[in-house]
């Protein structure tokens, strides 16, 4: 549904409603709660570490793309399961893409942290 706020109110609402998807999808989602558990044990790691500013916003950035994919992930799936529960093979295509993009985004995330801590 469109709101018809303007200006901070609508700044205040969007975030309120983001707010709202995120412990919807800490609810609902194992995958996000799990990749939330990766964030929190891989991010101190990144203040731990001597690294440069540059290192550390990789690594960080590697981090939060992998929460980002998985929220969005979870939309297309919640989309999909919207429209019916038979089985369509485009519904079944648009989850395994999904999915697979959550895989590249750990899959690059294994690799950012291969290289800068190497």
């Amino acid at each position: 549904m469109k709101s018809n706020e303007k200006g901070l109110r609508r700044l205040f609402f969007a975030g309120k409603y983001s707010l709202k998807g995120l412990c919807i999808s800490f609810k609902s989602e194992s995958a996000f709660r799990q990749e939330l558990f990766l964030l929190a044990i891989l991010l101190p790691l990144v203040f731990y570490f001597e690294l440069s500013s540059v290192e550390r916003a990789l690594l960080v950035f590697s981090l939060l793309i992998i929460l980002i994919v998985e929220l969005l992930n979870t939309a297309i799936e919640v989309v999909v399961d919207r429209i019916g529960a038979d089985y369509h093979e485009l519904s079944g295509r648009a989850k395994d893409v999904a999915s697979a993009a959550v895989f590249i985004s750990l899959f690059n995330a294994l690799i950012i942290w291969a290289v800068v801590l190497w």
